[in-house]
C-alpha cells in the first residue's frame, strides 16, 4: 500500500479519535462518567469494540478507557522524508478510527443529534438482527454494499440501488457529499427505504457506517460461531 494512502488513513484516524474525545467530553459534561451507554434494544454493547476486544462498553467511563486504547493504536504521522513499512500502522489506525466512530454514535443517543431522525434508522435492534442477520449466514443475502456520499444524479442513485437489490445485496448507507446523501436521493425519487427493501439508511454522518460493520459483527457473533475479543490482542 502506498505511503500516500497510508498517510491519509493515519491522518483520518487521528482526526476521528479527536472528534470522539470531544463528543465524549460533551456527553460526560451533561450526564457524568457513570451514565449508561449503548445502542437501544441491543444485547452486544457496542458490537465493533466488543468484537475486537471482548470489552463491554456499559458506561461513558468505559468509553473513556477504550478511547485511550485507541490513542495508543495511533502511530506517528509519517515523515515527509523517511519511508517506512506503513501497512501495519495504517491498519492499527483503522481500528482506532472504528472505535472512535462507534463511540461518537453511542454518544449521539445521549446528547444528540438523535441518529433516528427522518429517514435515518440508526443502529439495528435485536429484533431486526434476528430477522435479518441469519440471511448473511444461510446465503439468502450474499453480503452488503456500504455506500457513502452521493451519486452524481438522483437517476444514477436509483440505478445503482436497483442493481444491488437485484443481486440480493443489502445496501447500507451513511454520510454525504457536499450536503447531499445517497439515501436522500433515493427518497426524493420515491424509492422505499428500510430493512424490508434492503435499502438501509443508517445516518447522515460517515461515522454512522459503523452500524454496518456492527451489524456484520453481530451476525458473526450470533450465527457464525465467532467469539468476542479475538480480533485485537489484549
Amino acid at each position: 500500500m502506498s505511503k500516500v494512502i497510508c498517510s491519509s488513513a493515519i491522518e483520518g484516524a487521528i482526526g476521528w479519535v479527536a472528534k470522539a474525545e470531544a463528543k465524549l467530553d460533551e456527553a460526560v459534561a451533561v450526564h457524568g462518567e457513570f451514565c449508561a451507554v449503548g445502542f437501544p434494544d441491543t444485547a452486544y454493547y457496542l458490537p465493533v469494540i466488543y468484537s475486537f476486544t471482548g470489552e463491554k462498553m456499559q458506561t461513558l467511563a468505559d468509553l473513556r478507557r477504550i478511547l485511550r486504547r485507541a490513542k495508543e493504536l495511533l502511530p506517528e504521522r509519517p515523515s515527509e522524508n523517511v519511508w517506512l513499512p506503513y501497512l501495519g500502522k495504517a491498519l492499527d489506525a483503522g481500528v482506532a478510527a472504528l472505535f472512535a466512530c462507534e463511540a461518537i454514535e453511542a454518544c449521539k443517543y445521549l446528547v444528540g443529534p438523535d441518529p433516528r431522525e427522518g429517514i435515518w434508522l440508526g443502529a439495528a435492534n435485536d429484533v431486526i438482527m434476528r430477522e435479518r442477520g441469519l440471511e448473511f449466514v444461510d446465503g439468502t443475502a450474499p453480503g452488503f454494499a456500504a455506500i457513502t456520499g452521493a451519486a452524481p444524479t438522483n437517476k444514477l442513485a436509483v440505478q445503482i440501488a436497483t442493481e444491488l437489490q437485484e443481486k440480493n445485496l443489502y445496501v447500507f448507507m451513511g454520510g454525504g457529499t457536499n450536503g447531499r446523501h445517497f439515501a436522500e436521493q433515493l427518497a426524493e425519487e420515491g424509492v422505499q427505504l428500510g430493512w424490508q427493501t434492503r435499502l438501509v439508511p443508517f445516518g447522515r454522518d460517515v461515522s454512522s457506517l459503523i452500524y454496518a460493520l456492527g451489524f456484520a459483527n453481530r451476525a458473526a457473533l450470533s450465527f457464525g460461531g465467532s467469539s468476542p475479543g479475538t480480533l485485537l490482542p489484549t
